[in-house]
């Protein structure tokens, strides 16, 4: 028998105290309202912190999410994310600062009391009821019309096409199944803001990269402002309009996913995100803001050499790049950092003399389908990888274990960091051990809003 959402009878109340609670639409007076808000702004956080027991876990947070925005907020574990997401969703209070939402102060305001919905990590669907109850359940409590429930529960079940399912219960389901069934129950109440809460954590890799995708149509189609909480910076890329990357409880940088990747703004971001090849260079020349062939003032250009070229015999080739945009500039004898990432890296033959690079040894080769991913070894012993799109006419295309490398890249594909020892001695740490908030939060921290 086809499974159908009209047997919607009463379920009986549960007592899990636990148990999500829907929340509606408040019928409230402004508290205050925010000046100068542009129209398009759905939240605003101004100046929030928030303390336990006299440590600090978030630390002056100021952020506007626009209507119909997906913003992810990414970082390691202890950076503050959840905590901050549940000061949005009401569960707890900031200590000090204020929290806008449609131009309304949410400070004091209860979380059912709220237009947001959370979707949590473990999606907390009531396994007595069926899937058609877990949507409806929300809009019972609002006491509204049966035959308006029906409708609603109908059409929210076919937008997460799980309208076949409807009288199942959520433990007959997959795990995919159980989200939508959550998101579904949680977007049925229309709230402004949907918070999610690493939802995607418990998924195997090929359902989460399938739910990936369910969730950023769905968001387009309801056009819901849409949270996301994780630590896993492949759906933060492939899923946000803007990311927030946080570390002990302060924005590191705020922008699009291609600003975040292509153009970090500190040495923890870059490593952060995606994989990263950091190469040292001492600037050898720095030359002044020009005028190009239609007028326009250029930001000028600087002459580096690479440290790592230091070890090898023979002359070695300085690079021209576009001067950096730091606070203080550059001035000749600084040690930058400049970035590339292992698709912007070439591979030629160690003697090659038409593109000068580091020589180094192939230590590693792996075939990866679409391409082929090298980890190289410098003279100077420094571990670099390279990625190179497999060339399916040269069968022959690959590397030898110890093989003889040079590697290089085109001037310009390069992003150039500033040489901040408090952030290079342990960004490497904070990636793989994640460090917890007791740290200092300010320590390194570079803010760049790129909104």
């Amino acid at each position: 028998m086809t499974d159908s959402p009209e047997n919607l009878q009463t379920a009986p109340a549960p007592t899990n105290v636990n148990a999500p609670t829907a929340s509606s639409t408040p019928s409230i007076s402004p508290i205050s309202n925010v000046d100068g808000v542009p129209d398009d702004v759905l939240l605003k956080l101004t100046g929030i912190k928030k303390s336990y027991d006299q440590t600090e876990v978030l630390a002056d947070i100021n952020l506007n999410i626009k209507h119909g925005e997906f913003l992810t907020l990414l970082g390691p574990s202890g950076c503050g994310k959840t905590t901050l997401l549940r000061l949005i969703a009401g569960f707890e209070q900031p200590t000090a600062g204020a929290i806008y939402l449609d131009g309304v102060q949410m400070a004091g305001l209860p979380a059912d009391k709220r237009p947001v919905n959370t979707v949590f990590q473990q999606y907390a669907l009531f396994p007595h009821m069926t899937v058609a109850q877990n949507v409806a359940y929300g809009l019972k409590l609002k006491k509204v019309p049966k035959d308006e429930i029906q409708t609603r529960v109908r059409d929210m079940l076919a937008m997460v096409q799980l309208e076949h399912l409807a009288n199942r219960k959520p433990q007959d389901l997959s795990g995919g199944q159980q989200q939508r069934v959550a998101i579904a129950r949680a977007v049925i109440n229309r709230p402004k803001l949907l918070l999610l809460d690493e939802p995607l954590s418990a998924l195997d890799y090929k359902l989460r990269l399938q739910m990936q995708s369910e969730l950023k149509r769905l968001q387009r189609e309801l056009g819901i402002t849409f949270v996301f909480v994780t630590h896993d910076q492949e759906e933060a890329l492939s899923m946000s309009d803007r990311i927030a990357v946080m570390k002990d409880g302060t924005f590191q940088q705020i922008g699009t996913p291609i600003e975040i990747y292509e153009t970090p703004a500190n040495l923890f971001t870059a490593r952060f995100i995606g994989e990263t090849n950091l190469f040292k260079a001492e600037v050898k020349g720095v030359y002044p803001d020009q005028t190009d062939r239609d007028g326009r003032l250029t930001n000028g250009r600087i002459e580096v050499e690479v440290c790592e070229a230091q070890a090898q015999e023979g002359p070695t080739t300085l690079r021209n790049l576009r001067c950096p945009d730091f606070a203080n500039g550059v001035k000749v004898g600084d040690i930058v950092n400049l970035l590339l990432r292992p698709e912007d890296l070439r591979i030629y033959e160690p003697d090659d003399n038409n593109h000068a690079g580091l020589l180094g040894r192939v230590i590693e080769s792996n075939y990866k389908g679409s391409t082929l991913d090298s980890i190289i070894e410098l003279h100077n012993g420094h571990i670099i990888k390279a990625s190179e799109f497999f060339d399916e006419d040269d069968p022959s295309f690959d590397y030898k274990l110890n093989e003889a490398v040079k590697v290089s890249w085109v001037d310009g594909w390069e992003w150039v960091l500033p040489n901040d020892g408090s952030i290079d001695s342990d960004v490497h740490d904070d990636v793989n051990t994640h460090d917890d908030i007791n740290s200092n939060p300010n320590s390194g921290t570079v803010q760049k809003d790129m909104s």
